[in-house]
């Protein structure tokens, strides 16, 4: 079992249960307990946990994790999604990208790329773009929200009802396992609702870990997208529901 994976797997056991032991974990995961203490060690410094003797336990009952937390947790993995769906944007395309830490690593994925047109409103992807001469970035402006750089708000998805794209790249807080896309904004919800239904081509990025969280909003559902890029393969349901649709999936650690 990878990283990501495990400590994906300690975080569901964390929000089921309120806390997790490191014996307990190790056994279930069939790993050796320092590899346990060091995933623990991680999520504890990411934010996501806080450590006590024996294990660890929720620092709280906030499902919405800090931004910076959110962009720690599983680097690797958003980079390698990030990699994998950039190799889906052919060069002069234009996109749509939300607001989030994967599409985030999407951003960076496209940096090699040629003539594109990228209108966010995500200000960290509008920063990452905007240093590369051969990148147009538009900044779809609205209320402008600190804890994450994001914009949000009618000004906002009336500016992305102006635009065409041929992609549209959105992440999101939580998957259901009946392979819906969740968050916690309505007014952000909205904002990726409309990029979707502007855009050509429509492909969801998120890491195994959006499998063991949950949120409040509906975005859309997986089967209504043209592309889904994970890290890990999803749990038995959303596989199912993917097959019998004309989703793809592409996991990057398969």
């Amino acid at each position: 079992m990878n990283q990501t994976l495990r400590q994906a797997t300690i975080l569901a056991r964390a929000r089921d249960q309120g806390h997790v032991t490191v014996e307990d974990l190790a056994r279930e995961m069939a790993v050796a307990t320092q590899t346990v203490r060091r995933d623990l060690n991680m999520l504890c410094e990411q934010g996501a946990l806080m450590r006590v003797h024996g294990g660890a336990v929720l620092p709280s009952g906030v499902a919405n994790l800090a931004y910076e937390t959110r962009r720690a947790m599983a680097s690797d993995a958003k980079a390698a999604i990030g990699r994998e769906c950039a190799s889906l944007i052919p060069d002069g395309s234009t996109l749509f990208i939300n607001i989030g830490t994967t599409t985030e690593a999407v951003a960076r994925a496209l940096a090699q790329h040629r003539r594109l047109r990228v209108m966010t409103n995500n200000l960290n992807v509008a920063s990452i773009l905007a240093s590369h001469a051969d990148c147009a970035v538009t900044v779809l402006g609205g209320d402008l929200r600190s804890t994450d750089n994001g914009l949000v708000g009618p000004l906002t998805q009336e500016a992305v009802l102006q635009y065409k794209a041929d992609f549209a790249i959105i992440g999101a807080s939580a998957i259901d396992r009946d392979g819906e896309l969740l968050d916690f904004d309505s007014s952000e919800i909205g904002i990726s609702r409309t990029m979707l239904s502007r855009a050509r081509t429509t492909i969801a990025v998120a890491d195994a870990e959006k499998f063991t969280r949950t949120a409040p909003v509906r975005i859309c559902s997986l089967n209504q997208l043209d592309h889904f890029v994970t890290d890990s393969t999803p749990p038995d349901e959303v596989v199912c529901q993917l097959e019998s649709s004309a989703t793809k999936l592409t996991c990057t650690m398969l």
